[in-house]
């Protein structure tokens, strides 16, 4: 993956959530990444799609799912072109108040409905969830002074 996009916090996010599941695996294109289970692909990462401006994850769900979804979160939800009519939704990640736990949940369930059922079984939303917490980064630099009192 080109340097440039990798610095991009929420895909560096995404892309632990993607890859804590079961012989998941990322394909980067451009501005683009798509994560996949063996050959299917269970979540597409989307950054300026077509000049859109948005940037979001799309992820399948349940037939249904996403027309509710979209109806009833407009802001943060909306139907992807060419794959939302196919049972897919994307949330935006360039919204403010993001949940990366819901991020997390809605691609365990994608990857639940592509993956093999062996597979599937195995996916752990647990362990998906803890890769959406962010790691604080070390502190560099010198040791902050300490503030004299004031008299």
């Amino acid at each position: 993956m080109k340097k440039a996009y990798t610095k991009d916090g929420r895909l560096a996010r995404l892309m632990k959530i993607c890859l804590a599941l079961p012989e998941a695996r990322q394909e980067a294109a451009s501005r683009h990444a798509t994560f996949l289970v063996r050959k299917e692909v269970f979540a597409y990462y989307l950054n300026d799609h077509h000049g859109d401006g948005i940037v979001s994850v799309c992820c399948k769900v349940l037939p249904g799912d996403n027309e509710a979804l979209v109806a009833a979160h407009p802001a943060r939800f909306y139907m992807p072109a060419y794959i939302g009519p196919q049972g897919w939704v994307a949330l935006r990640l360039d919204v403010s108040g993001l949940d990366w736990n819901e991020v997390a949940e809605l691609v365990v369930g994608s990857y639940k409905l592509i993956a093999p059922k062996r597979l599937a079984l195995l996916a752990n939303p647990d362990q998906a969830r803890a890769a959406a917490v962010p790691i604080p980064k070390p502190r560099t630099g010198p040791p902050a002074r300490k503030r004299k009192p004031v008299a």
